[in-house]
């Protein structure tokens, strides 16, 4: 809670904070309804209804994503009714903050609440308030409390919620759906650039698409390889790597989200003891590592200098190459399903050796043409990194901003 509010003029003190006088402080039973009774999934016309679960709610943004058809999900047990009016509330490890305002008609899982907001309260405004931090204090406080990572129905009627007058919760709801609208175009335009490069990487790696000035493209003749164009043995551009006993190197960590990068940077918990690093391998700026699920994510470039588990394989060019072409050829889909091709029998959990990726065949185009194709790549990369950039930065401050128009610390022009 702001203390900004504290004993200011024409502000009160309340079981959760300091708020302007002419607000109210109401018991969450007071202005919402639950969802009574279930349906079954397995008749019309739930069926051909779409269906929520926390699953396909965002952490904190309250996107819904990957919707689905009961009827694609072949669900059979009862589920919860909701309408255009409904908000939807994730009972479920409530830390992760899942809510969600849908404005269709749906169904959704027994492990979220359906909520209608009474008469006197906005329903946009109630969205946004039980997705602030003061709302998540308190469902992260009474899980904690019971030990288990959820919230009852009677224990989520007994939350608190900052009640302003109708016109000031119309303006304030007014104002972060903006902000939720800005945030939504954001991640719709970095999606689309994702979308983009993947089409871009399709065409360029193989030569289907070129830059004029290295010849004609793939596409004027599909059967053949691009003119200047070389299939190689992996082997002949990349040999197996494997230096140890550099104690003195930083442990590193092989993701397929992040790539290669610090251990001790990761947030994750990682089992494996780095206490003895003498058989660890040494990975230096420019090499590649086969991880354990290479076959999954492709393989991963590393921009580092450290050490490596010895269930991996560090691999270095001894050919001339443009990094980045190959970082990004590594990735693809083609090569990742020619991977995975020719380590049938592979399973999550086991090691791809040198060998089967020696002999897979890759392609080797002009030097240059690797180049100008490892920047064009790089380009959209970085298009896509100042998006994300730009969209974390207006969660930030939409964040910010609810703190102080949720608590009256800013009051908004009527």
């Amino acid at each position: 809670m702001s203390k900004r509010n504290e004993k200011r003029l024409g502000y009160k003190k309340t079981k959760i904070g300091w708020i302007p006088e002419e607000w109210k402080c109401v018991k969450f039973d007071n202005i919402v309804r639950f969802a009574q009774g279930q349906v079954l999934p397995t008749e019309e016309p739930y069926i051909n209804y779409y269906y929520i679960g926390p699953e396909n709610i965002d952490s904190g943004t309250g996107e819904i994503k990957d919707l689905k058809l009961v009827k694609e999900l072949n669900l059979i047990s009862g589920k919860y009714l909701f309408d255009e009016r409904a908000i939807i509330y994730s009972k479920i490890r409530p830390n992760l903050n899942k809510v969600c305002f849908p404005k269709f008609t749906g169904v959704c899982s027994a492990d979220v609440y359906p909520l209608w907001v009474k008469s006197g309260v906005e329903a946009e405004y109630f969205y946004h308030f039980i997705r602030s931090v003061y709302f998540l204090k308190q469902a992260v406080s009474c899980s904690m409390r019971t030990g288990l990572p959820k919230v009852n129905r009677e224990e989520l009627k007994s939350f608190m919620v900052f009640l302003p007058p109708l016109p000031e919760q119309k303006k304030i709801a007014e104002i972060l759906s903006a902000w939720d609208r800005a945030i939504e175009l954001t991640n719709r335009l970095i999606e689309a650039k994702k979308k983009l490069k993947k089409g871009v990487m399709q065409q360029l790696l193989t030569g289907r698409r070129r830059f004029p000035e290295f010849g004609p493209s793939k596409e004027a003749n599909p059967g053949a390889l691009p003119v200047g164009w070389s299939l190689k043995k992996a082997s002949e551009i990349f040999k197996n790597k494997s230096i140890k006993k550099h104690n003195n190197a930083p442990v590193l960590s092989v993701t397929q989200d992040q790539g290669v990068v610090r251990r001790d940077s990761l947030d994750r918990k990682i089992n494996m003891s780095i206490e003895n690093t003498d058989n660890y391998k040494l990975v230096e700026p420019g090499d590649f590592v086969i991880s354990l699920r290479s076959f999954q994510g492709g393989l991963e470039y590393s921009e580092l200098k450290g050490l490596v588990s010895p269930a991996y394989h560090v691999i270095s060019p001894i050919k001339e190459i443009d990094d980045d072409f190959y970082k990004h050829y590594f990735k693809s889909y083609g090569f990742i399903g020619h991977l995975a091709s020719a380590v049938i029998g592979i399973r999550d959990g086991k090691q791809i050796s040198f060998n089967d990726f020696s002999f897979m065949k890759i392609p080797y185009p002009p030097l240059k043409e690797q180049r100008r194709i490892g920047e064009a790549l790089d380009t959209c990369d970085k298009e896509i990194f100042l998006l994300e950039k730009k969209g974390a930065a207006f969660k930030k401050q939409k964040q910010g901003l609810m703190q102080k128009l949720l608590t009256g610390e800013v009051r908004v022009r009527l």
